[in-house]
């Protein structure tokens, strides 16, 4: 009598965290969404007031952010320590009041283990930002304030995003 070898199978584990795609998405698979083109105007409405507020802020300006750097003035950190500040509220009044998103889903926050990586990221980031004077948010308003040779800029950050998906599997995270 013939034995039969049973394997049981080892599922590799996969790092999903760069692989959720947004509910509002239109290329959601198997997506029944009717909703016409227009109906996303409010995200573009959203986008140019943001633009509108990143320009009148001075945030977009290459001589703040060179001031930044230098530190040579307050104006950057104070837009930025705001920004963490009102973060720090928000999540806070989500966590005690258990908000909800407009779907009625929980908002969960997870917490991430400490990695080198986000240390040669964060530096990587860094050094990007010093020299081009621009980061991801507000290139499109620097791009829109009439600063074209900023697009040298965006399609250096899509080259980027392009070359670390490339070679995702062997960098440490």
């Amino acid at each position: 009598m013939e034995t039969a070898e049973f394997r049981i199978p080892v599922l590799k584990e996969t790092n999903t965290d760069y692989e959720v795609s947004s509910l509002d998405s239109l290329s959601q698979k198997g997506s029944n969404d009717s909703r016409s083109g227009w109906q996303y105007l409010k995200y573009l409405a959203a986008g140019i007031f943001f633009g509108i507020i990143l320009v009148k802020s001075e945030v977009i300006s290459w001589f703040r952010i060179q001031e930044m750097f230098r530190l040579q003035s307050f104006h950057m950190y104070g837009v930025i320590g705001s920004a963490v500040a009102v973060g720090i509220i928000s999540v806070a009044i989500i966590k005690k009041f258990k908000i909800k998103t407009i779907y009625g889903d929980p908002v969960v926050f997870y917490s991430r283990p400490f990695s080198k990586g986000q240390i040669v990221g964060g530096l990587l980031f860094g050094f990007g930002w010093a020299l081009t004077g621009a980061c991801p948010g507000p290139l499109f308003a620097q791009i829109g304030a009439g600063t074209t040779v900023v697009i040298i800029t965006l399609l250096s950050a899509i080259g980027g995003v392009w070359v670390y998906g490339w070679i995702r599997e062997k960098l440490p995270h």
